[in-house]
């Protein structure tokens, strides 16, 4: 295998673990205390998110090694903890979406949807109109989607 073929062979396939990984890790591995305080003002809020980050980067990082003990790949320990810990600060950064102390800036991801003009999209539906999704929760995902890929691009990139 050449290898520019080895290293689109290994993208797809980190891909797919760290998609699943991030997958369980969000939404099976979260606890229900990490996910309603996660976003919450001060010290609080920020060691729930950290909790929530360490969590799921662990998640990813144990589909990472399924795969490796499963196809024998082989990835430069350097990048997985580079690109892992890029991954793990993007979550953070968005994860950390609780409103300014006077309730008047708009914090993390909502900031840059409104900059993107996205901000309508950001707030559609509310959880008593769309208790299972919305505009945030789409924008949310997509976010740490665009970083699973920055992620499986700098592994691959450094297939040994």
């Amino acid at each position: 295998m050449t290898t520019s073929m080895l290293t689109v062979a290994a993208f797809a396939a980190l891909w797919a673990a760290l998609w699943t990984g991030h997958s369980v890790g969000d939404h099976w591995a979260q606890t229900h205390c990490q996910a309603t305080t996660k976003g919450a003002p001060g010290l609080v809020g920020r060691l729930a998110c950290l909790r929530h980050v360490l969590t799921l980067t662990a998640t990813k990082l144990g589909a990472l090694l399924a795969l490796i003990l499963l196809t024998g790949l082989r990835l430069s320990p350097a990048a997985v903890v580079i690109a892992l810990g890029a991954d793990a600060a993007s979550h953070y950064w968005a994860d950390r979406s609780a409103p300014h102390p006077d309730r008047t800036q708009a914090v993390t991801l909502e900031r840059l949807a409104m900059r993107v003009r996205k901000a309508g999209f950001y707030q559609l539906g509310d959880r008593m109109l769309a208790p299972t999704g919305t505009g945030a929760y789409q924008l949310d995902q997509s976010w740490h989607h665009a970083w699973l890929f920055i992620t499986a691009l700098i592994i691959a990139g450094n297939v040994t």
